[in-house]
């Protein structure tokens, strides 16, 4: 059950990690994809201006009135011909590589009440594209753009589900690894390669020899047996086998380290390496 609780907190915080990191990159994906849509949206704008002969005049800034609806606002007045206004989106937008579902509504600035709108789906037989030939009076206008979401996220979820199991399993491989490397028996035993270590009882157990174990020798293996293919640090051994107890004498560590290795050394699939200038580890192979 201990182990189940584990691996749920574990697997909550792998999900929880995964769906961080795809909000942050759904966001900076949406600050690339604002940033697309105001650029084109100008675009557009300008190619509006030209085709009522009309160099001087600005398209004003961008408005982001959503995460996919934007508007086009114009300094002056102009004439709006549907067919040229379908055109211009279509070829701006495309270069942009903006979403093909999209649904633009020309608006009167006095009251905001639609003058014209189509909506341009992907399926070209999806399309509604009203009355291209009718053309709209000079007068001010703003266009709105709304977008349709059709972000496909299968991937990222496929990758993150990968990502997850990945981690999981090799979390589990590690556990397993360990076990292998330290089994506690029913007699507070552990195993260790060829060796079982007895700590209350200070010794280790190699077949029917018994290999007695000093309680600084028994407290520097319990602590390696622990954190088997790990280094630790010189300063964190010293403080918790002899600081805490008294005053280290001398090269006390190296001293012990050297009694282990000796009464290890008839099995060859585990040493205690010194990691120069650092501290040690218990290596198994």
């Amino acid at each position: 059950m201990l182990f189940v609780s584990c691996m749920s907190k574990r697997v909550i915080f792998y999900i929880s990690i995964f769906l961080i990191a795809t909000q942050f990159i759904s966001c900076k994906k949406n600050e690339g994809f604002t940033e697309k849509v105001k650029v084109s949206l100008r675009n557009v704008g300008h190619q509006l201006l030209l085709t009522n002969q009309d160099s001087t005049s600005l398209v004003l800034p961008i408005k982001e009135l959503s995460k996919y609806k934007h508007q086009l606002t114009f300094q002056s007045n102009l004439q709006v011909t549907p067919d040229s206004l379908v055109s211009i989106v279509k070829r701006s937008f495309s270069q942009s590589e903006l979403p093909a579902n999209y649904r633009i509504e020309v608006k009167e600035c006095l009251n905001e009440e639609v003058a014209y709108s189509y909506e341009m789906m992907q399926s070209e037989e999806n399309a509604i594209v009203p009355c291209k030939g009718r053309v709209l009076p000079t007068n001010c206008y703003f266009i709105e753009v709304q977008f349709f979401k059709n972000e496909n996220n299968t991937q990222y979820f496929f990758y993150g589900f990968l990502l997850i199991i990945s981690v999981l399993g090799f979390g589990v491989y590690q556990k397993k690894k360990r076990k292998a490397v330290v089994n506690t028996g029913s007699n507070n035993s552990q195993s260790l390669g060829k060796f079982m270590f007895y700590p209350e009882q200070n010794k280790l157990l190699k077949e029917a020899e018994e290999i007695p174990l000093s309680n600084k020798e028994c407290e520097l293996l319990t602590i390696f047996i622990h954190r088997p293919n790990e280094v630790i640090k010189r300063e964190e051994l010293m403080k918790k086998v002899w600081e805490e107890n008294g005053v280290v004498v001398g090269r006390s560590l190296d001293t012990y380290i050297s009694k282990l290795r000796k009464k290890l050394k008839d099995d060859t699939s585990i040493k205690i390496t010194n990691i120069h200038g650092v501290g040690y580890k218990l290596e198994i192979d």
